[in-house]
């Protein structure tokens, strides 16, 4: 299967949170969108590794995935080496997608910014062919996808590129929500985190609400960009 969009988290529901908006407005206009999760997020606080497959999967269908799949990386752990990039590259290439969508530049996690750079130079050697990577005993071919974006996570990063996500706040808000165990419950208090706050469950909506004031819209998803954004025409930009 091609994909149009591969999205990659280093938890699962970072890109709930993040960009899932742009997921599902893309899904419902036909496109193939898909999730790779880095790591099965083991070491949160709350819930457990079992658990936030469950949550991941139903978030996939709330969203319209044609896939998600989990190469389980050591939550906290990973690092930016040989094997974890050929992992990576093994799904880039087995999918195909045009767009690859990653973790922030720079974050509160530290995982976040070790998984924005893993995929991004993934991506870069995904295209390089004498990098061999073999798949249900086949030679993938190389692939490099067309563009790479970060998008926004906790820190309020300066976005390079803003998309309209008016119409798919709900849907966002429903596949974040899927995260039970992750984040604001009135009647679990135990165990509190920054991201089970009831101030952090309003805040995805409202930064949404903010970006989408900024370009005349009711709501948007920032991104950060590896190389200029460009357009065909002056008339492109809203």
């Amino acid at each position: 299967m091609k994909l149009d969009i591969l999205a990659i988290g280093a938890h699962p529901d970072d890109v709930e949170l993040s960009c899932s908006g742009v997921l599902a407005k893309e899904a419902s206009r036909g496109k193939k969108t898909g999730i790779l999760d880095l790591t099965r997020g083991e070491l949160g606080t709350r819930g457990s590794a079992e658990i936030r497959d469950q949550e991941a999967a139903t978030a996939a269908k709330i969203l319209g995935l044609s896939v998600r799949e989990n190469i389980a990386l050591a939550d906290g752990f990973f690092t930016n080496d040989k094997e974890s990039q050929l992992r990576i590259i093994e799904i880039i290439r087995k999918y195909q997608p045009e767009i690859v969508l990653c973790n922030a530049v720079d974050d509160r996690h530290i995982d976040h910014g070790k998984g924005s750079k893993l995929a991004s130079d993934a991506c870069f050697l995904s295209g390089l062919k004498k990098i061999e990577t073999i798949l249900d005993g086949k030679t993938q071919e190389a692939w490099r996808p067309k563009h790479v974006y970060h998008y926004i996570q906790w820190k309020n990063l300066q976005p390079d590129v803003v998309v309209d996500i008016s119409g798919f706040m709900d849907v966002k808000m429903k596949s974040v929500l899927a995260y039970a165990s992750q984040f604001y419950d009135p009647n679990n208090p135990d165990n509190n985190t920054p991201i089970s706050s009831k101030n952090f469950q309003d805040s995805v909506k409202y930064r949404a609400q903010d970006l989408g004031r900024l370009i005349g819209t009711d709501y948007a998803e920032g991104f950060t960009v590896e190389r200029y954004p460009a357009v065909d025409s002056i008339f492109d930009l809203i």
